[in-house]
């Protein structure tokens, strides 16, 4: 053992989650649930699921999320899209507080029931997985990697990555993406050794 280990891979390229996004899953509506949330995380810049779970119908405001994110305390506007609006209509109006599908009774165990429907969904995510050969385990957490990951593919500078995601600073965005494919370079490994 060298003592370097390689990051794990945890983002999906673009392909994978328009494959993902197309998949009829209307016989399963656990998977399609599933599916629906990891693509809302995605929709949000990679919005952390306890962000999602705990966001107010108040937060929606003139076409705009406002947030904090509890991890860091930092405040975050994001655009509401039509894309967000058309999973949010898929299902039955949140009868608490909440905006989202996940929390759906208010009371003493809020927190209990985000994680246990965090790890129905993680659960489900998997099963997805199988279903259209990813590879990696696929998680919600997958859906911020990935949104970083498909932003840095597009050119999009790593600053405003960094603000897009609500981190502290641009080191912790440079973390989400040393995990990125690497394909980028192996092309470019190729073309050089090609010229020899």
């Amino acid at each position: 053992y060298t003592g370097v280990d390689k990051t794990v891979k945890r983002a999906l390229p673009l392909a994978a989650i328009k494959k993902m996004k197309i998949l009829d899953l209307s016989r399963t509506p656990s998977l399609d649930y599933a599916r629906d949330m990891f693509l809302l995380s995605f929709y949000l810049r990679g919005m952390s699921f306890i962000d999602m779970a705990f966001l107010r119908k108040s937060d929606l405001k003139n076409g705009y999320i406002t947030y904090r994110r509890r991890k860091t305390g930092q405040s975050l506007i994001i655009e509401w899209t039509k894309e967000m609006q058309s999973i949010l209509d898929k299902y039955p109006t949140n009868k608490t507080h909440y905006l989202m599908p996940i929390i759906r009774s208010t009371g003493l165990n809020e927190r209990s029931a985000y994680r246990n429907m965090g790890y129905k969904i993680n659960y489900n995510l998997k099963r997805i997985a199988e279903q259209i050969g990813i590879r990696i385990p696929l998680t919600l957490y997958v859906a911020r990697h990935s949104w970083a990951s498909v932003a840095k593919s597009k050119g999009i500078p790593i600053s405003v990555i960094s603000e897009g995601m609500g981190h502290d600073s641009e080191s912790t965005t440079q973390i989400y993406l040393t995990s990125l494919d690497t394909a980028a370079v192996d092309r470019a490994n190729s073309i050089i050794l090609q010229s020899l």
